[in-house]
């Protein structure tokens, strides 16, 4: 059998690299949603959302340092274009948000999408014995998951 340094199925991985760099690649957009949610925040919510948002943004660039280090662990490249991103990404780009409800929604449904993307790499990784990419993807759903359910509260 054909393995990586790490005893996996290359033919496995592969499949899996292209799939975190789709995530990779929702994430950005994600990311910088969340940047101009930030600024761009308006109304009786603002202080409240401003700080949410920010909290958002700083977990999110953790999580796609960790992705791309990810990438790179199984032997392949992370996308780094702002091209390959828009050309990858299924997560709507938000522009021009500043009602606190639209960017509340903007955001349950960015989670929806990357939580959609990480169940299928849960699966990828389960069938490669990755677990080193199953934990990772395991931890973000828990979490995305938690937060879909408190910002849904919030629109209630």
């Amino acid at each position: 059998m054909n393995t990586t340094v790490l005893g996996l199925d290359r033919e496995k991985v592969a499949g899996l690299k292209e799939s975190l760099n789709e995530l990779l690649a929702n994430f950005q957009v994600y990311y910088q949603n969340l940047r101009g949610l930030h600024w761009n925040i308006k109304g009786k919510s603002f202080f409240e959302l401003h700080v949410k948002f920010e909290e958002l943004y700083t977990d999110s660039q953790e999580k796609i340092d960790m992705i791309a280090e990810r990438i790179l662990t199984l032997e392949g490249t992370p996308l780094h274009t702002f091209k390959d991103y828009m050309d990858l990404a299924k997560v709507p780009v938000g522009k021009d948000v500043s009602n606190d409800r639209e960017s509340v929604e903007l955001i349950v449904n960015s989670l929806v999408i990357l939580i959609e993307i990480e169940r299928k790499i849960l699966s990828q990784s389960a069938e490669a014995d990755d677990e080193g990419t199953n934990a990772m993807m395991s931890d973000f759903v828990s979490e995305q998951e938690k937060t879909v359910w408190m910002l849904k509260s919030w629109l209630a």
